[in-house]
């Protein structure tokens, strides 16, 4: 089912320079996913609508709160010297510094807009971020974006921020990053076992924040209907539970069916249902503020589509979420993730 959409505002940061990061020979991680996320927006969004937000080349400070001195300094050394890898998956070229500081500071950028007079924003990054750790490159990922992103939005007022990783793969440095905190959830759906081998349903945070960590642990062959009951059963309450003031989304598209990354079977409608119900929590929140920021996605007719209707959503059009009943599969990891985190989080996820 879809309602109309609304008049609205969208901030957008998009840069050229984010495609002057490129490999030597063929990579799934090219210049021209950008392409096709630029056509999918273009194909949702009147440019009237659009408020474009700088992707400036972010200081050093907002990087020290996400990753670790010797890590930059060794990333630094790396970017300077032009062509190379930083692991086995991570490529750089002479264009990635510039590339990955500006997809970092711009969505810092994002993230205080949406604290400002905007509520809803894309951001379409390379590189993508969201395996980046504190102290290393991994997973075609240097600097991980939407962790800065989260920290702009706590250094610019915003007392609880969430995260929600909609990714094939686990996003293991956002996790890993925020883990012991209780001012930032974190919630992942991906599939499950798959790169990077991280994301089990049992990792549900620690220390203060114990239960803010949140892992669908979804099985290879899991569908829209299994994405969401995820969003029933899980996401959606966490969310409203945790009360963020900004909802950040890593926004990666490989879990759609045509993606030759993964084994997911999910379609380009359900993306707009994903980002359509998390702004209505958003919006029930009494704030609207939602950035979806992109991650991975490698077939491109895929991606192109999914953005779009990622970005209608974002502008107000409502598309529910599938309302079958999940796969036996997908059923029992949603029980699993909830068994998980019952104990730390009753009044959540106790059992109905």
């Amino acid at each position: 089912m879809v309602r109309d959409m609304p008049d609205e505002t969208i901030a957008v940061v998009d840069d050229a320079r984010f495609d002057a990061h490129t490999a030597r020979g063929a990579h799934p991680e090219r210049p021209e996913r950008l392409d096709a996320a630029r056509a999918g927006l273009r194909s949702a969004v009147d440019a009237g609508s659009i408020r474009p937000i700088e992707a400036i080349e972010i200081d050093a400070a907002p990087l020290r709160a996400v990753h670790e001195a010797g890590y930059l300094e060794r990333l630094e050394r790396t970017l300077s010297e032009g062509w190379g890898h930083l692991d086995a998956d991570t490529f750089c070229s002479p264009g990635s510094r510039e590339a990955a500081h500006r997809a970092a500071g711009g969505a810092a950028e994002l993230a205080r807009a949406l604290l400002g007079d905007v509520r809803r924003g894309v951001a379409l990054l390379r590189p993508p971020g969201h395996h980046a750790e504190a102290d290393r490159a991994m997973g075609f990922c240097m600097i991980n974006n939407v962790a800065v992103a989260a920290e702009a939005a706590r250094a610019a007022g915003a007392a609880r921020v969430a995260i929600v990783d909609w990714d094939v793969h686990h996003g293991n440095g956002t996790q890993h990053i925020f883990e012991a905190r209780d001012d930032v959830l974190f919630v992942s759906l991906h599939q499950f076992p798959h790169y990077p081998g991280t994301g089990a349903p049992r990792e549900i945070g620690r220390g203060a924040g114990l239960g803010r960590t949140i892992n669908l642990a979804m099985p290879a062959g899991c569908g829209d209907e299994d994405y969401g009951a995820a969003f029933r059963e899980v996401v959606l309450p966490a969310l409203r539970a945790h009360a963020p003031d900004l909802i950040l989304v890593s926004a990666g598209y490989d879990a759609h069916a045509r993606d030759p990354l993964a084994s997911m079977e999910l379609s380009t409608d359900v993306y707009g249902a994903m980002a359509s119900a998390i702004v209505e929590v958003a919006e029930g929140l009494g704030h609207g503020r939602v950035g979806l920021l992109l991650e991975g996605g490698y077939d491109l007719a895929a991606l192109e589509g999914s953005v779009a209707a990622s970005a209608r959503a974002a502008l107000g059009q409502r598309v529910a979420l599938p309302e079958s009943a999940p796969s036996a599969a997908g059923a029992n990891a949603i029980a699993q993730t909830r068994a998980a985190l019952e104990p730390v989080w009753p009044e959540v996820f106790a059992p109905a």
